[in-house]
């Protein structure tokens, strides 16, 4: 989300003179407003809160939220924030990589002890908001998509550039393995861009706010998910190619021709150009599934 791989934006009530680690705090309360609004209404949902730094829209979202999960990585100001919300019993502040955590267990409270068959306890279902660093923003995504029946709606911040890529569509330069992967799993809006000079201190980069609504496709589309993830990756591997070119260390030239003319492609199309359904159809004609 910020100019170097170490960068990330934050949230905070008030600037900070020292930055730790080149974080950049977000100080526009209007901002982290319209933030909290694209959540929708969550007076009766479970919010997660990825990276939420000194708090701002902590403070917001606790205010609107039945509960509060706040996964914050930085151990000092993780213990701030529990210091703040010390008597706010619906708000739970963890110390902690939100890469390494257990979705089902965070949301659906599955590592306290219950009494009642985890298959008759009815599905919770969460909504996600987050400032994700720009260096992970795809690790961070592809694990909220790994885990996304625990979640409606995904409301992120990101680097302008990297926004751009997830929201793309095909036929566009910005068009890629991310976009593919965001909108297998989700509708995805982008909502509005942040200068610089919200942040504390100003990044060398605008930012964007994203707004995922989980939508699978996977079972329409009628392929797997594992397995349709990797064949995207393939896909794409070497963008400037031709989406004949990528698939050739997997498949047999004329298995990819044949694949390729039953899919209605022509020859020389580079994965950028072809809409998710039609990469669902020529996975399922090369693996004849």
């Amino acid at each position: 989300m910020a100019a170097t791989a170490k960068t990330r934006h934050r949230s905070a009530d008030r600037p900070t003179k020292k930055p730790k680690l080149g974080q950049n705090f977000l100080v526009d309360i209007g901002a982290a407003q319209r933030i909290v609004d694209a959540l929708g209404d969550i007076s009766r949902c479970t919010v997660v809160e990825i990276g939420p730094g000194r708090g701002a829209i902590t403070g917001l979202l606790a205010s609107k939220a039945e509960k509060l999960i706040a996964v914050e990585l930085d151990r000092t100001l993780a213990a701030q924030l529990r210091m703040a919300y010390l008597r706010k019993a619906h708000v739970e502040i963890l110390e902690a990589d939100i890469l390494h955590i257990d979705c089902d267990s965070l949301v659906q409270g599955r590592s306290k002890q219950i009494t009642t068959a985890p298959q008759e306890m009815p599905h919770k279902v969460a909504r996600v908001v987050g400032n994700l660093p720009y260096y992970i923003t795809s690790d961070i995504l592809l694990k909220l998509f790994e885990c996304h029946k625990n979640f409606d709606r995904i409301v992120i911040m990101v680097q302008k550039e990297v926004a751009d890529r997830i929201a793309a569509e095909s036929g566009t330069s910005d068009y890629g393995v991310l976009s593919a992967t965001a909108q297998l799993f989700a509708d995805v809006e982008n909502l509005f861009t942040l200068p610089p000079e919200a942040f504390s201190p100003p990044p060398k980069v605008h930012s964007s706010v994203l707004r995922l609504r989980i939508a699978p496709k996977a079972a329409v589309l009628g392929v797997d998910e594992k397995g349709f993830i990797a064949f995207l990756r393939s896909l794409f591997a070497q963008k400037r190619k031709t989406l004949s070119n990528n698939l050739k260390p997997h498949f047999e030239s004329a298995q990819i021709t044949s694949a390729i003319r039953a899919t209605g492609l022509k020859a020389d199309v580079r994965a950028e150009a072809v809409p998710l359904e039609q990469m669902a159809a020529l996975y399922k004609s090369l693996y004849k599934k």
